[in-house]
């Protein structure tokens, strides 16, 4: 499995994702949508694509709010499998 990244390599990895906020040992974001169930199929892809990965993010929804949390759990921090999946998440925007 893979190691958490050293503090050089997160910087690196967080400037390929700008929309996303680095947290203190995890990286968030959060995502607006007009209708509620709108919210709820962008829910069920990032499922999808995370359950393929075999990463789950933490997911908050608050009606057409959704917020989507990444950190590898099983290694107290962010991992090179966190900055794959939020970029996989960022491409569902295209």
């Amino acid at each position: 499995m893979t190691n958490t990244l050293i503090p050089e390599m997160i910087q690196k990895r967080i400037k390929k994702i700008p929309e996303w906020e680095l947290n203190e040992d995890s990286i968030s974001r959060s995502f607006e949508f007009d209708e509620f169930l709108f919210a709820i199929d962008f829910v069920n892809t990032v499922a999808e694509i995370a359950e393929e990965a075999q990463h789950h993010p933490e997911i908050s929804i608050n009606y057409t709010n959704v917020k989507l949390v990444l950190t590898t759990h099983s290694k107290g921090g962010l991992t090179e499998s966190d900055f794959e999946l939020a970029i996989r998440i960022d491409s569902l925007e295209d």
